[in-house]
């Protein structure tokens, strides 16, 4: 991928649910480009075509038409099982209900992603135990999340989002059932993440976690209203 090229560019995005007297236009058009180390906060109301357009990013949905490049390639033209693929290599997902197997422990939910990648037990422990480590959360490996806060648990999350080594981490209110001090604690640990390299994309409500981004997207009616320049682009220059 050339070295100005954006890693992802999103050209003309429409999206279209149902038809007729039913038909509702999520995007309308959208052209945005994220390039590789930025940490973009998304913003918007209800309704405005954020979690849309966050959900055909994680090709975990389709543009209805529209060009999406990632690292230069038409995601749009990709099959399922490519997009599956795509999804496996090279994102992370975080969700606001941190989405926990509850009975097992820290450690194997942060295994998942890799024993459904194949790898053997070793490797699965080893990159378990370095993600764990990355977020702090070593020595909780065993136990269930019923034993850990909600923070802690925000943590094994973001654990085993980047256990695979993503490129993107793609995180739809990280913070949005956490109190204000472990809100930030999260927010500190994805700018960390960001800082070692990994593209963040995040949709948040909250004014105050989406400074913590070096851009702020602005969407408002199946369209980008604005963009601004969050304070970790600040805390940079």
């Amino acid at each position: 991928m050339p070295e100005n090229e954006p890693l992802i560019s999103l050209r003309g995005i429409t999206k279209v649910f149902g038809s007729g007297a039913n038909v509702l236009e999520a995007l309308k058009g959208i052209d945005f480009d994220v390039m590789d180390g930025d940490f973009v906060a998304v913003m918007g109301p209800s309704g405005s075509g954020k979690s849309t357009m966050m959900n055909i990013l994680g090709c975990l949905d389709v543009a209805t038409a529209g060009e999406f490049l990632f690292r230069g390639h038409h995601v749009e033209a990709l099959d399922r099982d490519q997009r599956a693929l795509l999804r496996r290599k090279y994102l992370g997902f975080v969700f606001q209900g941190f989405n926990l197997l509850a009975r097992t422990s820290a450690l194997e939910n942060v295994e998942l992603p890799l024993l459904y990648r194949g790898d053997n037990k070793h490797q699965r422990y080893n990159a378990a135990m370095a993600a764990l480590e990355k977020v702090g959360l070593s020595d909780w490996a065993s136990h269930t999340p019923g034993e850990l806060s909600g923070g802690q648990q925000q943590r094994v999350a973001i654990a085993r989002a980047i256990v695979t080594n993503p490129q993107v981490l793609l995180a739809d209110e990280p913070t949005g059932n956490l109190d204000s001090q472990r809100s930030i604690e999260i927010m500190e640990l994805l700018a960390g993440l960001n800082r070692d390299g990994i593209t963040v994309l995040m949709v948040t409500h909250e004014p105050d976690m989406a400074a913590f981004a070096r851009k702020i997207v602005h969407f408002k009616d199946g369209l980008i209203d604005k963009i601004e320049q969050g304070n970790g682009q600040q805390a940079e220059a």
